[in-house]
């Protein structure tokens, strides 16, 4: 069994997309370090959309090439369309998410189109990205997988066409996403045999929310079923502006006790990782952090996995 799960921290941009206030760019590259220094080997440092409807991550290509000279980082951005992926590609960005909403009512609040039509722009961005001299890794985010709060139900078989969907256009890598935190064990089972079995292992994430407080329960469904990869957000913020009701990300420093404990490998230091929350609740005074283990502290028979 591989004992090894690699972690996306997504804070830099799913955590503070949403966030109340601004963080400071200067902060913004402290706290990325910091992140990388506890041994955190994948970070999703922002997104290139649109300023006006997501502020925050307005500063996000000026804060990508410094991210870059962090030795042995890879460097991932959000885009949702051929103009953004152009941008996160010539700043340097090693890998891009992009998102495929199944809802389509989601995706239409989301990126302003369908999601056929969001699966066509994939296409021309893997035609895009395919033809230039530098490789790009590009991971589709399978969005409201386990549910919708403007549709509702989302049909397992549904999201196993967009996965086949996104796998057929070229998408490196696929991720299932729990865009608003409906996801129970049960479900994350389902959802991930049915996609496996159209696209096989280039299902290897998923991106778990926390609203109904079952993100590890899911996390440790999905390692049940063979996912070796996760997203997850120092202090559990997070959250999408275009899903009514969506809430934070499953939290890092949480998810890295239970896989440790566990005895799967994450690289990540728990110790460091922790240290890496002042500096977020300094410049952030109007969020709330959430962590088990920053609560109650690292306990005295802990052990990282070898």
């Amino acid at each position: 069994m591989n004992q090894e799960v690699r972690l996306c921290e997504v804070g830099p941009r799913d955590g503070l997309q949403m966030a109340k206030g601004m963080m400071a760019g200067a902060d913004k590259l402290r706290w990325i370090r910091q992140l990388a220094d506890a041994g955190l080997r994948e970070i999703e440092v922002g997104s290139f959309v649109s300023p006006r409807l997501v502020p925050q991550m307005a500063d996000t290509g000026d804060i990508l090439p410094e991210v870059l000279k962090i030795d042995g980082l890879t460097v991932c951005a959000l885009a949702c369309n051929l103009k953004g992926a152009i941008a996160a590609y010539e700043a340097g960005a090693h890998v891009l998410a992009f998102p495929v909403s199944v809802s389509d009512t989601h995706s239409r609040a989301n990126v302003g189109k369908g999601t056929d039509a969001q699966v066509e722009m994939l296409a021309a961005i893997v035609d895009w990205v395919r033809a230039q001299a530098r490789p790009m890794r590009i991971d589709a985010a399978v969005a409201t997988a386990f549910g919708c709060s403007m549709e509702g139900e989302v049909p397992v078989r549904r999201v196993a066409e967009v996965a086949a969907a996104v796998a057929r256009v070229g998408a490196d890598e696929i991720a299932l996403a729990d865009t608003v935190g409906y996801a129970h064990p049960a479900r994350v089972r389902e959802a991930v045999r049915a996609t496996q079995d159209v696209v096989g292992a280039r299902l290897t994430k998923l991106h778990l929310h926390d609203t109904m407080g079952l993100g590890l329960a899911n996390a440790l469904a999905g390692l049940d079923e063979g996912i070796r990869a996760f997203d997850s957000c120092l202090g559990g913020l997070g959250g999408c502006p275009f899903a009514p009701g969506a809430s934070g990300n499953i939290v890092t420093e949480d998810l890295v006790f239970m896989l440790e404990s566990m005895g799967y490998r994450t690289g990540v230091d728990l110790t460091r990782l922790l240290a890496a929350r002042p500096l977020l609740a300094e410049s952030l005074p109007q969020e709330t952090l959430r962590s088990g283990v920053a609560a109650a502290g690292i306990p005295g028979n802990y052990a990282a996995a070898v």
